[in-house]
């Protein structure tokens, strides 16, 4: 069953979330921020924590003078590498260690840098690609249930407490783990070192944490006999270094959207542009599915209302993620079943949203949001609101569904919420798992109405910010009623403009391989 839109409409939003996208991605082109430097280095190897359990790549990168940074960390870290002949661990520990220091090495020729970088390069996209295929090869012997991939949230603070939820979790029928982070740390411009046993809303996001988690959910997997998926949040000041992270310990999916920092956590918008599409390049290399924010707009804002803008969004997310070289596989853009359920007819408004952005994204994997905002201390109704989420999910076949809870704002769900929620879920999309096969949207009605309607306001909304420029509608509050100043927010003081002799090898690299524009 399908709907009747206007396809010349759709090619139109298309268009213009290009040239909504175009500006940025000029600026991006000319711009580096720390955690991207970071990010090399911690691709390279470098990890571990110096004095004041300051993360060496930090240590590293804040020690570059200005001219130094605008080159690029790879050329000043691939210089020493050159002149010492240690590799990039040995070295980082010694510049943590006050022996080395990189501006010792400024006279090594950059050619000799960039030899002495090729093959940690060259081994760390190869371990990349060996943790893909690893993927392949598990997906192929375990496959995965249909979709809709149940998703489930689990977060205790302590990675060793998660690692035991995630195995029940799974055993009740989840196929997506998804470690939510602990509150706050998107705020944090470094990455906290080793496995956490604190945290307060979640659990921090480290290399260690996604390694222990990884291991145990390839361990359910294989007693379920189905793959399941990893997820984890790179959004925030650290967006790239998780990306860097992820991609090496095979998480299957992120969090990773172009405004949601912006509009959420107040990072800085041109620090957000230019860390995501380092991150998305990568995640492009690695597999990894992405998982956009539109959802959150519908939280703070009018879900009938803003349903143009979350249109309009998953159009600008969609341009991004392409120039960053992901197909549409990968590109997980994010919707919200969040309707004041008093609305009269509000079913159908869903029902109009989910099937609309089902038909204009066809081959994206859809992430579909439970219901938050109008949940209360009613556990019947909210186990009633989440029936009806998870019969709008099948049957307009989103792919990944994050199991709504309904004990959704009271507490953290206990195990036992936890299963409630599955089975209900599991129930409905068995049970009504052919029934968008079986049925017909009435021409003319109202679901089909709502549908052209919501598309042609997020075509007008989309030529609006193309007159506008995406900064500056990001600060007129277009988006979720919010407002953000282009030189505003947190880590704009980490943006800086590339020198002509920038050098970062990993995009160099992923360019040629990935396929970015």
């Amino acid at each position: 069953m399908e709907l009747r839109i206007d396809q010349k409409t759709v090619e139109r939003c298309r268009a213009m979330a290009s040239a909504i996208v175009e500006p940025v991605s000029h600026f991006i082109a000319a711009h580096s921020t720390v955690a991207v430097e970071r990010s090399v280095l911690r691709l390279l190897g470098v990890d571990g924590v110096g004095p004041d359990e300051i993360p060496v790549p930090n240590m590293i990168v804040d020690a570059l003078a200005p001219d130094e940074r605008a080159r690029g960390a790879a050329l000043a870290f691939g210089k020493a590498l050159a002149e010492t002949g240690l590799d990039p661990r040995a070295l980082g520990d010694a510049v943590a260690a006050g022996t080395h220091r990189l501006a010792d090495y400024a006279h090594v020729p950059d050619e000799a840098a960039r030899g002495a970088m090729r093959p940690y390069v060259d081994a760390a996209l190869a371990r990349i690609r060996e943790r893909r295929a690893e993927r392949e090869e598990r997906l192929q012997r375990i496959p995965q249930l249909p979709p809709p991939l149940l998703y489930v949230i689990v977060a205790s603070g302590n990675i060793y407490e998660d690692r035991t939820a995630a195995a029940a979790a799974v055993e009740a029928g989840a196929q997506i783990i998804a470690v939510i982070r602990s509150t706050g740390q998107s705020l944090l411009d470094f990455v906290p070192y080793g496995p956490t046993t604190e945290g307060f809303g979640g659990t921090y996001a480290t290399q260690a944490n996604f390694a222990i988690m990884r291991e145990a959910l390839d361990e359910a997997s294989e007693r379920a006999g189905r793959y399941v998926m990893l997820t984890n949040y790179a959004s925030g000041l650290c967006m790239p270094e998780i990306a860097s992270m992820a991609a090496l310990e095979r998480l299957d999916m992120l969090l990773n959207d172009s405004m949601y920092g912006i509009l959420f956590r107040d990072i800085n918008m041109k620090r957000t542009f230019i860390d995501q599409h380092f991150s998305r390049m990568l995640n492009a290399y690695a597999g990894i599915i992405i998982n956009t924010g539109e959802d959150n707009y519908l939280t703070t804002a009018d879900a009938v209302e803003q349903a143009p803008a979350v249109l309009a969004s998953q159009f600008i997310n969609e341009e991004f993620a392409h120039r960053a070289g992901m197909p549409d596989r990968q590109i997980g853009l994010g919707d919200a079943y969040e309707i004041n359920p008093d609305l009269e007819d509000g079913f159908l408004y869903q029902v109009a949203q989910a099937q609309l952005t089902r038909q204009i994204f066809p081959n994206a994997p859809l992430k579909y949001m439970p219901p938050t905002k109008h949940m209360t201390g009613d556990i019947f109704k909210g186990h009633l609101m989440d029936a009806m989420f998870n019969l709008t999910s099948v049957m307009t076949n989103q792919t990944i569904h994050l199991v709504g809870m309904l004990t959704e704002a009271i507490h953290t769900p206990f195990l036992g919420d936890r299963t409630l929620s599955i089975e209900n879920a599991r129930y409905i999309m068995n049970t009504a798992r052919h029934f968008g096969d079986e049925i017909a949207y009435k021409p003319g009605g109202a679901i089909e109405r709502r549908a052209q309607s919501v598309l042609a306001d997020a075509d007008a909304l989309l030529h609006k910010v193309a007159d506008m420029g995406l900064m500056n509608a990001i600060e007129a509050a277009v988006f979720a009623d919010v407002s953000r100043a282009p030189d505003g927010g947190r880590g704009f003081d980490g943006v800086f403009a590339r020198a002509a002799t920038y050098w970062n090898p990993f995009e160099e690299a992923l360019r040629v391989e990935g396929g970015c524009k």
